[in-house]
C-alpha cells in the first residue's frame, strides 16, 4: 500500500514478484498531502490522516468504497494529525498532532475519547507499546520520547510515567519492540537510539536534551546536515539509551525506522529510511550496519520488512517503490568477518583442547 501528494492511496499484490495495482482510493479533504495512513490488525480499514480535523476511514472488504470521517476537537485552527495507530484489538486509534497533543478515539462509540497535552512541539510519531493498549508512546520535535500509562493518566493534569532523553534534535519516528519493555527512536540528529523503558532519564538529562534541540539552528527539510552535526559522537550527558545506530540520514520528511520480524530474524536487525536514497540495517546487538540497499535515486521515507519472508519494500520521493529479496543475508564483509571469527574461534579450541 502506498499514499501520494496526487491524493491517491493504491494498493498492490506483490505476491508473485510483481506489483498488480488492485485498488485506488481517492483520499477525501486533503490538505497539501496524505500525511500517515494506517491499517487495522483486523485488515478491515484503513484510516488515513491530513492537515484536518478529521480522520478518514475505509473499508477494505466492501465493494463500495465509502469514507468515514472521524472528527476531533482541536483548538488550533490549521490542524493535522503526523502520526496515526491502531490498538492492537483495532477498537481505537492513536495520533500525534501539531499542536503538541496526543488524541485516542474510540471507534466503536465514534467519538474521541482523549486529548492530553503531551509535547511543547509537534508530536511526530505515536504508538502503542504493548497488546494490552494501556502503555503509550508519543517523540516529538521537542526531542523527547514520552511514555503514557493510561491507567493512571489524567487528562487535567496529564503525566508521562517516564521520558527518554538522549536526542538532541527532534523525533521523526517511534516503533515498539512489542515486548512491552523496548523500543526505538528515530531523529533529526541523524541517530536511532534503542530504549528499554524500565530505565527513564532524570530531570537534568532532560533539561540538557530541551536545551540542545533549542540550541538547533537549522532546518532539516531543505538543508544540509550541519558538520556540527553530522560529526558529531558525543554522547548527552545521563543519556539512558541502550545503544545508538548511526550511517543513515534524516532530511527532508519524517523518515521511519522499524525493528524487523520475529518470525523471520528474531528481531535481530533494525531497518531505516535513508534520506540519500538508501535502506540501512544495522545489528541490534553490535550497532554495526550489516547491510545497504541502494537503488533509489531520492530520499526513502519508509521501509517495510515482510512478516514471514525474506523480503522488504521500500518507499521514495522517486515515486517508485522497490522488492528487496534476500535482505537477511550478510553482506560480502560481514560474511568474510564472521569467517575470520570462526576460523580464529576454532583455532582456540585447538589450544584448548591442547
Amino acid at each position: 500500500m502506498t499514499a501520494c501528494q496526487d491524493r491517491k492511496l493504491r494498493i498492490y499484490d506483490s505476491s508473485r514478484e510483481k506489483f498488480t495495482l488492485k485498488q485506488t482510493i481517492e483520499a477525501q479533504d486533503v490538505g497539501w498531502s496524505i500525511l500517515d495512513v494506517a491499517v487495522s490488525p483486523d485488515g478491515e480499514h484503513l484510516v488515513y490522516s491530513s492537515w484536518s480535523d478529521s480522520l478518514h476511514q475505509v473499508s477494505l472488504l466492501g465493494s463500495e468504497e465509502k469514507h468515514v470521517a472521524l472528527p476531533f476537537c482541536p483548538d488550533d485552527r490549521q490542524f493535522c494529525i503526523f502520526s496515526v495507530s491502531f490498538s492492537c484489538d483495532s477498537r481505537e486509534l492513536l495520533g500525534g498532532a501539531n499542536d503538541g497533543y496526543l488524541y485516542l478515539y474510540d471507534r466503536e462509540a465514534n467519538k474521541q475519547s482523549s486529548r492530553i497535552e503531551a509535547h511543547e512541539d509537534d508530536v511526530n510519531a505515536v504508538c502503542f507499546v504493548d497488546e494490552t493498549t494501556h502503555v503509550l508512546a508519543s517523540g516529538g520535535d521537542d526531542g523527547l520520547c514520552k511514555v503514557w500509562d493510561r491507567r493512571s493518566l489524567r487528562e487535567d493534569d496529564p503525566r508521562p510515567v517516564g521520558i527518554l532523553a538522549g536526542h538532541v534534535d527532534g523525533i521523526t519516528y517511534v516503533d515498539p519492540r512489542g515486548d512491552g519493555r523496548h523500543l526505538i527512536t528515530n531523529s533529526k540528529d541523524q541517530s536511532i537510539k534503542l530504549w528499554d523503558i524500565r530505565k527513564f532519564s532524570n530531570s537534568d538529562t532532560i533539561e540538557m536534551s530541551k536545551q540542545a534541540v533549542s540550541n538547533q539552528r537549522w532546518d532539516y527539510r531543505w538543508q544540509r546536515v550541519p558538520k556540527h552535526v553530522g560529526n558529531s559522537r558525543t554522547r548527552l550527558e545521563g543519556d539512558t539509551s541502550v545503544m545508538t545506530y548511526t550511517g543513515h540520514t534524516v532530511l527532508q520528511t519524517l523518515i521511519r525506522c522499524h525493528f524487523s520480524p520475529q518470525f523471520s530474524t528474531g528481531q535481530r536487525y533494525i531497518y531505516t529510511g535513508c534520506a540519500a536514497g538508501r535502506v540501512v540495517i544495522y545489528d541490534l546487538l553490535t550497532g554495526k550496519i550489516t547491510k545497504v540497499l541502494s537503488g533509489h535515486k531520492s530520499c526513502v521515507r519508509d521501509v517495510s520488512w515482510h512478516p514471514y519472508s525474506a523480503e522488504l519494500f521500500s518507499s521514495s520521493w522517486d515515486f517508485s517503490v522497490n522488492r528487496w529479496t534476500g535482505v537477511e543475508s550478510p553482506d560480502r564483509e560481514e560474511q568474510e568477518e564472521n569467517a575470520k571469527t570462526a576460523q580464529s574461534e576454532g583455532k582456540r579450541r585447538k589450544v584448548d583442547k591442547s
